[in-house]
C-alpha cells in the first residue's frame, strides 16, 4: 500500500522536446521508488501515458480518472491499479485532487494549465496545503513563472502567492522535496 498519492497533471501529447518524456517516465519510476502511488488523467498517450507505464513497469500503484467523453480520445489505460470515470472534467480533477497529497504539474497544454490554475486558486483561497510542484523540464515553466510575477507585480495578487508553488528543474530535485513534503 502507498505511503501518499501524488496526482500529476500533464499533456496528452509528447510535446517538440524528447526531454518532456524522458522527465515522464523518470517521475513515474521515481513514483514507484519512493512508495507513492501515482494519480493521473488515465490516459494511455502522450506525457501521461509515459509517466503511467514507467511507473508500472516499477511496480508502482496507479489511480487513473477519466471521463467518459476522453474514453477513446485518450486511449484510457485500463490497466490501472484503480480506474475511475467520471461525467465531467470538473469531476476528474477534483476526484483526482481528493484523492492525492501532493500535485506535480509536468509540461502541458491548456488542459494542464487549467488543472494547475485550479489547484493554486484553491491553495491561495486557503482550502487546501498540498504542496504544488511545477517540474520546469529545459525551462518550459519559465514563461508561466514570469507570468505570475507580472501577475503579482500589477497587484492582483499578493508576493505570498510564490510560497504555494514550487519549481523543481529535476525529477532528482522532485523526489527529494516529495520526499520532504510527505514524510
Amino acid at each position: 500500500m502507498p505511503t501518499a498519492s501524488v496526482c500529476v497533471f500533464c499533456g496528452s501529447r509528447t510535446g517538440a522536446r524528447p526531454a518532456y518524456q524522458a522527465a515522464a517516465k523518470d517521475l513515474g519510476h521515481a513514483l514507484a521508488a519512493g512508495g507513492w502511488q501515482l494519480v493521473y488523467g488515465a490516459g494511455d498517450v502522450g506525457l501521461m501515458g509515459a509517466v503511467a507505464r514507467a511507473a508500472q513497469a516499477a511496480g508502482g500503484e496507479t489511480f487513473g480518472v477519466i471521463p467518459v467523453h476522453l474514453l477513446q480520445a485518450e486511449a484510457g489505460k485500463h490497466d490501472l491499479t484503480s480506474f475511475v470515470v467520471t461525467e465531467t472534467m470538473h469531476e476528474r480533477k477534483k476526484v483526482m485532487f481528493m484523492n492525492s497529497h501532493a500535485i506535480v504539474v509536468l509540461p502541458g497544454g491548456a488542459g494542464s494549465l487549467d488543472e494547475f490554475f485550479e489547484v493554486l486558486t484553491w491553495r491561495q483561497l486557503g482550502l487546501h496545503g498540498k504542496p504544488i510542484f511545477l517540474l520546469n523540464t529545459e525551462g518550459y515553466w519559465d514563461p508561466l513563472i514570469a507570468l505570475i510575477d507580472h501577475v503579482i507585480a500589477e497587484g492582483f495578487a499578493d508576493d505570498s502567492l510564490h510560497g504555494f508553488i514550487q519549481v523543481i528543474d529535476s525529477v532528482q530535485e522532485l523526489s527529494k522535496a516529495l520526499r520532504a513534503a510527505l514524510s
